[in-house]
């Protein structure tokens, strides 16, 4: 969403560009591709797409664990404090695969070395550990763009690059960028046990359609038509393939208006009456504060799904101060909050309380795999939550 202390964050930009600029070193070495990627030619081919990704698979147990980080947003001196929640979390939750969720970086970079080192930042917490991870994208990823060249097909190409990254370029032709799915196999043999989709929900809307503008309305973005029937019929053709609808989990940056209508328990009305009665419907917990921000045009991602029947959850950021999940007929619509300590939090010394991160407990043994989902938060790890600014000199940019 957008950065409320844009104020706070230009001050800080101006101090660093003047006096700190001499700090800046690098680690180069010669790049090297993933060589850890597997292909699956057949999968491929059967569902009609070149598409080359690699595997994912449930442990022997039959568990995996999935890690969602929010709007780490922030330029290349990242606050320190934003590596160290992603650090502790990835040690105390030793998960199996994780989601960037899009913002993952934002304005303030001037040069393209500085837009890889931003990312670069979020990235090595995962790298370090060998833990395989995927990114989408927001609507603050290309705000460096115009000054730097970098856009989002340059960003994804660089996060490529990784030796543990497992994005791939996606289906041509569809709206946004690097839209996937990542299927994971089971415990044993070839078959799926559950399935991520990553899609990009986009920046903002555009000026016009049809000559009007939207002035009044959200200025947000939304899932354009072709990603959501790409998302329908890729769903059929995998449960064509597998014999089974495969259950799975969606990943958008921008909320659906779904997960408002799920808090107030209505479409129109926004009444303590109305979300008492959701709250005990929708089974929801969790805190809201600050409105949804979709965009000014519905979907149709969640009548989409619903006619599906595999999607068991759809999560997103963007609405930074937003940690609440419910189960809105048959689907979990749920935020993650936000894990970057340089962007807009609560009011006043609560600014960094719900710093966090979205934790996705599977095993395949359980029906519809997915157990459990919960929120784990930097007050949790004896994260110091002043609110200020604790930024740091970039981390090493080893071989990109």
């Amino acid at each position: 969403m957008s950065n409320k202390n844009e104020n706070t964050r230009l001050d800080r930009r101006s101090f660093i560009k003047a006096g700190g600029m001499g700090t800046l070193a690098l680690t180069m070495a010669a790049a090297g591709l993933p060589g850890d990627l597997l292909v699956d030619k057949a999968q491929a081919e059967e569902l009609g797409e070149e598409i080359e990704g690699p595997k994912l698979a449930f442990n022997s147990n039959g568990k995996f664990k999935v890690i969602q980080f929010n709007d780490t947003q922030d330029d290349e001196r990242i606050d320190r404090r934003t590596i160290e929640l992603m650090e502790k979390v990835l040690d105390a939750e030793k998960p199996d695969f994780v989601v960037l969720n899009g913002d993952n970086i934002t304005g303030g970079c001037d040069t393209e070395l500085e837009m890889k080192q931003a990312m670069n930042n979020v990235v090595q917490p995962m790298e370090k550990r060998g833990i395989r991870w995927a990114a989408t994208f927001g609507n603050h990823d290309e705000d460096s763009t115009a000054k730097t060249g970098m856009d989002e097909e340059d960003m994804l190409k660089f996060y490529m690059n990784y030796k543990h990254n497992m994005n791939v370029h996606g289906k041509k032709g569809l709206t946004g960028t690097g839209n996937m799915n990542l299927l994971i196999k089971q415990s044993s043999g070839n078959g799926a046990a559950f399935n991520l989709w990553l899609l990009d929900s986009g920046r903002y809307a555009p000026k016009t359609i049809a000559g009007q503008d939207f002035k009044g309305y959200p200025t947000w973005d939304w899932l354009r038509f072709n990603q959501v029937n790409w998302y329908y019929e890729r769903s059929k053709v995998i449960e064509k393939k597998y014999g089974y609808k495969v259950p799975s989990l969606v990943f958008i940056h921008i909320p659906l208006w779904e997960h408002r209508f799920m808090w107030w328990g209505s479409v129109d009305s926004r009444t303590e009456e109305g979300h008492n009665l959701a709250a005990a419907r929708h089974q929801i917990t969790g805190e809201r504060n600050e409105d949804e921000c979709p965009g000014p045009i519905n979907s149709g991602l969640f009548t989409a799904m619903l006619d599906r029947g595999d999607v068991k959850g759809v999560f997103c950021g963007h609405d930074h101060i937003n940690t609440y999940c419910g189960n809105y007929y048959g689907i979990l619509l749920g935020y993650a909050g936000n894990t970057g300590f340089g962007t807009y939090g609560l009011s006043g010394p609560d600014r960094n309380r719900l710093r966090g991160a979205r934790v996705f407990h599977l095993d395949e043994n359980h029906e519809g795999v997915l157990v459990d989902t919960h929120m784990v938060f930097a007050k949790d790890y004896g994260i110091d939550l002043t609110a200020n600014d604790q930024s740091i000199d970039p981390l090493p940019l080893d071989g990109k």
